[in-house]
């Protein structure tokens, strides 16, 4: 079993709480080890990103509190393989199932494929 680091935990901060519930219980279901990366954001970050071609909006759930981005950690460093993020995306859809919260994952955008985002609907 896995747990959420101190970095982890702060960067939940501002994030809606029943999204950081589902963090933390997917965080004790996964097989692949997982961090938080970002939670909320401003406006600026969020700029920033779009300049980088990182995200395509500023209408961004991470705006408001209602996303996250997590990285898989394998072997004591981030994999952005995409087979880590479809096992993470199960402990995350179990949880939130067990939880009751309704949530989309980035991975089944039609769009394009954004795996560390999670995000609620």
């Amino acid at each position: 079993m896995f747990i959420l680091s101190k970095r982890s935990l702060n960067n939940l901060v501002g994030v809606n709480k029943d999204l950081v519930a589902v963090v933390k219980r997917a965080i004790e279901l996964t097989e692949i080890d997982f961090a938080v990366t970002e939670g909320v954001r401003t406006l600026e970050r969020q700029q920033e990103l779009l300049v980088k071609k990182v995200t395509r909006t500023l209408n961004s759930k991470h705006l408001v509190g209602n996303a996250v981005d997590l990285a898989a950690y394998v072997n004591g460093t981030v994999s952005w393989d995409k087979h880590h993020y479809y096992i993470i995306a199960l402990a995350m859809e179990q949880a939130a199932i067990e939880l009751n919260v309704d949530i989309r994952w980035g991975g089944d955008f039609k769009s394009f494929f954004d795996g560390p985002h999670f995000e609620l609907i």
